[in-house]
C-alpha cells in the first residue's frame, strides 16, 4: 500500500524511516556511511540525527556521482516536500529525456539507501543539512545556477510595490503580500501565460534574461534602470533583493529553461574510450619487462646505500640534494626518482636508522625480501603502491605553510590515492584485452563517478558561476572564462604532476597510469594479465569484432558497449591470495637468472641477462658497473679488485671464481691485474696510534715520508718500521691508497681486519600506515552486531511504558525510569514469575547511563540475571545500579 492510500504510514521524520527499514537495509547504509556507527548509536533516533550532521553529510555528499549528485541537487531547489514528477520534470525538463527517465529511481535509490532523502514518492524530503548545503544563496550560488523563488525574494518588498508589479504584469491586485507573491509565482509557473508575457518583452530585455538563465541570477543595477531593465523590473520578472541588486526568481528560470534545473544532465557515465590496441602477448611481455627493471632499480637503490644513506632532514625526508644525487645514481629524472624512494619505503625496504645522527638504510626485511622469487618481490612492491597513501607525485610542491615537499617527509598523504588507484585499475580493466586507454576520456570518467569539489556545492574551488559580477550578468557583459589548460601528468615532463587547475582526482589518475607502466602493471598503456589478476579483475573480454589479433598499436577500437562491470573490493586475504596469483603469472615471463659472464680482453665482463644472486653479489666487490640494459658491463680495476681483497678473499679465490663462471677463459691482463694487487695488498699496515703505518721494508716508509702528498696526514717515524699519524686510520687508508699504496689495516692484535661486504641495516621497522580516508568500512559481522544493537537500543526507548507510582514514578521521552529500591525489587520479582518483560534504567561502572529491555529470569544475592533485549544475550545486572523500572504496556 503506498503512502497516498494510506498517508498515516508515511514517515514523519527520518528516524521513522529508518525505522521501517529491513536488516539488509540497514546494513548497506552503514556499509556506504561507516562514520556513523562509529561508535554504534545507541536507537535509530540517534542514527538519524548523526546521519544529518554536516560533517557526515558533506563527506556522503562527496561520494555521489554526478547523476546522483545533480538529482539531489534538484531537490534543493524543489519544494519540500516534493513529488517524484516534479524531481522528473526538474531532471528531465518540460520535454522529458528517456535517458533522465531511466536513470533517475537508481539515483533516487542511491540517495535513499543512503539516508540523504527519506520519504515515499509523493513526499520526497532531502535530509535538512543537505537542503542547506544544496541550496542556492548569494554567498554560495548552486551549480544549477537558480535564484531564490519568488516568495523568497519579494519578502522584502513594500506592499505597495508588489501591488504595483501585480497590476503591470496583468494581474488583479490582491489583500496582503503574501496572495500577491503566490500570484506571480502562479503566473511565472504557467507556460502559457509565461510565454504571453514574454511575447511582449523587448527583445533587449529578453536578451538580459537569457545572460541570467543559466546562473549567476544575480546583477546589479543603477539608481535609474536603463528602460530593458525598467521592463522586467515592473513585471517581476527581476526582483530586487539589496540596494543596487536584483534577481532572477527560480519560477521564471525554470519556465525559460524548459523546466530543467541544470543545463546538461549526466544520466550515463561516459565510456572509457580505447586509444590503441596491442597485442596481449606484447602487452605482457612489456610489463614484465617493467617489472623486472623496477625490482633492478629498487635493488640498485638500496645498493647504493648499503653504508648508510642521506642523512635524515630535521622536519623528516630526504633533501633536495639527496634527491638530486639518487636521481643520477638511477640515471631517472628526479620525480621518478622519488617514486621509487618512496615504493621502496611504502615496502618496508628502508626506513631511517633511528640513530642519533639519523640517516636513511635499508631495513633486515630488505635482505629477506632478496631471496624471495622474483614474481613475489614485485607482488610486495605493487601490493605496497597499491594501498599506499603517499603520493610521490607531490614532491617538489608546497604546502599549506609554504613549505616545499620533500621525498620520505611529511605531508606527502592523500587518503585518496589507494581509491583512485584501484578505480583507474579496474576502469583498464573493463576495456579489451591489450586495449590501452584515451587518458581524456578515463579522467572524464572519474570525474562523473566523483564530480570535483566546484560541482558539488556550488562553493569552494572558484566555478564558472563565481567568474561573473552581478553588474557583468545583469548589464550584458559575457562573464564565463574559460579554466587553464592541463599541465602534463609526471613524470613525462620531469616535474611534480598537473597544474593547480586540475583536481586532485584527475591529478592521481594521472599519476596512476605512470606508476602502473614504471611498475610492470601496465604495458604500453594496457593492463597486463598479472596486472588484471592484482586487482582481483575476471579474465579480460577478447575482441568483438575479430578473432585475429589488432594490426597494430594504431588500431582503435569503439569499445563503449564493451566495458565490464568493475571487479569488487577485496578483503586483506582475498587482495594476498590475488597477489599470489599475479606473482605466479609473472614468474615465467621474467628472464632466468644466469650463471655465468662473458669476460673480455679490455678487463670488462659481460653480464647477457640477470645474474644469480651470489655471481651478481661477488662480481658487484670484484667489479665496477660501467653499463646497464639488456646487458650488464663490469669493468675491473684496481679499486675493485683490492676492495675484493678487502673482503677476505685471495687472489687464488678470484682466479677460481673467474674461471668457475666465465664462458670465455680469463683473460691474461686480468690475470696480471689480480696477481699484481695481491702482491701489494697488505704489504703496509695501517692500525691505531691515533693510527700508524707499519712495514718491514723501511725503503717504502722512506718513499711514503718523502712524497709531498703525504704532509696533511702528520706522519712521523717511530721506528725503522713503524711510522705514526695524527689522523684516524680510515683517513690514513684513504690517503696512502690516493698515493698509489695498497695497504691493509689490522686490529690490536695485529691481524689483517677482513672489511666484508656486509651492508648496514636498520633494526626492525615496519611498514608505513596508509591514512584512513574516515573509518574502514566494517565487516558483516560487525555490520550484524551493530544493526542488533540499535535495534535493541531502539526498542528500549520507543516500547511503550505503563506508569509506575502515578505521575511521579513515569518517565519522560528519554528519560530513565524512576522507582523506589522495593518497588524495584518486587516488581523484578513479579516479572521472573510471569515472564514479563520490563523497561529499566541502568548506570554502569563508569557512570554512564542508558535504557534496556530485559526479561528477569532470576533475582538473588543483590543481582538479577535477565535477557538484555538491548544485548540480545543474559546478562547479570546489580540491583543498587538500576535507577527504576517499568512495565511495558499491551
Amino acid at each position: 500500500m503506498s503512502t497516498e492510500e494510506n498517508p498515516a504510514a508515511a514517515p514523519r521524520s527520518l528516524a521513522e524511516a529508518l525505522r521501517g527499514r529491513d536488516d539488509a537495509s540497514l546494513a548497506a547504509l552503514l556499509r556506504s556511511r561507516p562514520d556513523l556507527i562509529t561508535p554504534v548509536p545507541t536507537d535509530l533516533t540517534q542514527l538519524a540525527t548523526r546521519a544529518g550532521t554536516r560533517a557526515s553529510v558533506v563527506r556522503t555528499l562527496e561520494r555521489l556521482d554526478r547523476f546522483t549528485l545533480q538529482t539531489a541537487q534538484a531537490l534543493a531547489v524543489a519544494s519540500d516536500p516534493a513529488t517524484y514528477d516534479e524531481l522528473l520534470g526538474l531532471m528531465a525538463g518540460d520535454d522529458g529525456d528517456p535517458a533522465v527517465s531511466a536513470a533517475l529511481p537508481r539515483a533516487l535509490g542511491t540517495l535513499r539507501e543512503q539516508a540523504l532523502v527519506w520519504g515515499g514518492d509523493d513526499r520526497l524530503r532531502l535530509v535538512r543539512t543537505a537542503r542547506e548545503l544544496l541550496a542556492p544563496s548569494p554567498q554560495h550560488p548552486s551549480p544549477t545556477g537558480l535564484g531564490p523563488t519568488v516568495r523568497e525574494a519579494g519578502a522584502g518588498i513594500s506592499p505597495g510595490r508588489i501591488q504595483e508589479i501585480l497590476t503591470t504584469a496583468g494581474l488583479p491586485s490582491t489583500h496582503d503580500s503574501v496572495s500577491a507573491l503566490t500570484a506571480l509565482a502562479d503566473l511565472f509557473s504557467d507556460p502559457e501565460r509565461m510565454s504571453a508575457l514574454l511575447d511582449q518583452a523587448p527583445s533587449e530585455s529578453v536578451e538580459v534574461l537569457e545572460r541570467l538563465v543559466w546562473g549567476p541570477p544575480y546583477g546589479q543595477v543603477t539608481a535609474d534602470p536603463a528602460p530593458r531593465l525598467r521592463w522586467l523590473l515592473d513585471r517581476g520578472l527581476l526582483l530586487p533583493t539589496a540596494p543596487g541588486t536584483v534577481v532572477l526568481p527560480r519560477e521564471v528560470a525554470l519556465r525559460l529553461r524548459a523546466g530543467r534545473a541544470h543545463r546538461t544532465t549526466e544520466p550515463v557515465p561516459p565510456p572509457v574510450e580505447a586509444a590503441a590496441a596491442h597485442s596481449p602477448r606484447i602487452v605482457d611481455a612489456t610489463a614484465a619487462g617493467q617489472a623486472y627493471t623496477a625490482l633492478a632499480t629498487v635493488e640498485e637503490l638500496l645498493k647504493d646505500w648499503h653504508e648508510g644513506g642521506p642523512a635524515v632532514l630535521r622536519a623528516g625526508g630526504l633533501s633536495v640534494r639527496d634527491l638530486k644525487r639518487t636521481a643520477v645514481a638511477l640515471d631517472v629524472p628526479e620525480p621518478v626518482a622519488a617514486f621509487w624512494v618512496e615504493l621502496a619505503y611504502a615496502a618496508g625496504l628502508l626506513a631511517s636508522d633511528g640513530e642519533a645522527d639519523e640517516r636513511y638504510a635499508a631495513t633486515p626485511a630488505y635482505d629477506e625480501w632478496r631471496e624471495r622469487p622474483s614474481g613475489e618481490r614485485w607482488a610486495r612492491l605493487a601490493t605496497a603502491w597499491l594501498a599506499a597513501t603517499r603520493t610521490p607525485g607531490l614532491v617538489g610542491e608546497r604546502d599549506a605553510k609554504d613549505r616545499t615537499l620533500s621525498a620520505l617527509g611529511p605531508g606527502l598523504d592523500r587518503s585518496a590515492a589507494p581509491e583512485v588507484r584501484h578505480r583507474v585499475l579496474a576502469l583498464l580493466a573493463g576495456l579489451p584485452e591489450g586495449a590501452a586507454p584515451n587518458t581524456e576520456s578515463l579522467l572524464a570518467r572519474l570525474r562523473w563517478e566523483r564530480p570535483p569539489r566546484a560541482d558539488r556545492t556550488g562553493g569552494g574551488a572558484p566555478s564558472p558561476y563565481a567568474r561573473r559580477t552581478p553588474a557583468q550578468s545583469a548589464e550584458g557583459a559575457r562573464g564565463t572564462t574559460a579554466r587553464g589548460a592541463t599541465a602534463p601528468g609526471y613524470p613525462a615532463d620531469g616535474g611534480s604532476g598537473a597544474g593547480g587547475d586540475e583536481d586532485l582526482r584527475s591529478r592521481l589518475a594521472r599519476w596512476t597510469l605512470a606508476e602502473a607502466e614504471m611498475l610492470g602493471i601496465t604495458g604500453r598503456g594496457a593492463l597486463s594479465s598479472h596486472g588484471r589478476a592484482l586487482i582481483g579483475a575476471p579474465p579480460a573480454p577478447r575482441h568483438a569484432d575479430a578473432e585475429t589479433e589488432p594490426k597494430g598499436p594504431g588500431d582503435k577500437l569503439p569499445v563503449h558497449h564493451r566495458q565490464t562491470p568493475p571487479p569488487p573490493a577485496l578483503s586483506p586475504a582475498e587482495q594476498a591470495t590475488a597477489a599470489a596469483t599475479a606473482a605466479r603469472l609473472l614468474e615465467p615471463l621474467l628472464p632466468e637468472p644466469l650463471d655465468h659472464v662473458l669476460l673480455q680482453a679490455d678487463l670488462t665482463a659481460v653480464a647477457p641477462g640477470p645474474l644469480e644472486r651470489p655471481l651478481a653479489d661477488m662480481l658487484g666487490v670484484l667489479a665496477d658497473v660501467e653499463s646497464k640494459g639488456g646487458a650488464t658491463v663490469y669493468r675491473f680495476t684496481p679499486a675493485s679488485v683490492r676492495r675484493a681483497l678487502d673482503a677476505g678473499r685471495s687472489a687464488a679465490d678470484l682466479h677460481a671464481f673467474l674461471a668457475a663462471h666465465s664462458r670465455t677463459p680469463v683473460p691474461q691482463p686480468l690475470t696480471y691485474l689480480i696477481d699484481d694487487v695481491a702482491r701489494r695488498h697488505g704489504h703496509l699496515r695501517v692500525g691505531a696510534a691515533s693510527s700508524y703505518v707499519r712495514c718491514d721494508d723501511d725503503a717504502v716508509l722512506n718513499e711514503i715520508l718523502a712524497d709531498k702528498r703525504a704532509a696533511g696526514l702528520g706522519l712521523r717515524r717511530l721506528a725503522p718500521t713503524v711510522l705514526a699519524a695524527r689522523t684516524d686510520p680510515a683517513a690514513l687508508l684513504e690517503g696512502l691508497r690516493a698515493m698509489g699504496f695498497a695497504p691493509a689495516a689490522e686490529s690490536a692484535e695485529g691481524d689483517v681486519l677482513i672489511a666484508r661486504a656486509d651492508a648496514y641495516r636498520t633494526p626492525p621497522r615496519t611498514p608505513p600506515e596508509p591514512v584512513p580516508d574516515g573509518p574502514p568500512v566494517p565487516d558483516d559481522t560487525l555490520l550484524a552486531a551493530a544493526i542488533r544493537a540499535v535495534r535493541a537500543g531502539d526498542l528500549a526507548s520507543t516500547a511503550p511504558r505503563k506508569p509506575v507510582g502515578g505521575e511521579a514514578g513515569g518517565a519522560g521521552p528519554g528519560e530513565l525510569p524512576r522507582t523506589s529500591a522495593a518497588d524495584t525489587l518486587a516488581t523484578l520479582q513479579a516479572a521472573v514469575l510471569t515472564n514479563e518483560t520490563l523497561w529499566i534504567g541502568y548506570v554502569n561502572a563508569e557512570g554512564a547511563a542508558s535504557q534496556r529491555v530485559i526479561a528477569p529470569l532470576r533475582v538473588e544475592g543483590g543481582f538479577v540475571t535477565a535477557y538484555d533485549h538491548t544485548a540480545d544475550e543474559v546478562r547479570t545486572y546489580p540491583l543498587h545500579r538500576i535507577t527504576g523500572v517499568a512495565e511495558l504496556a499491551e
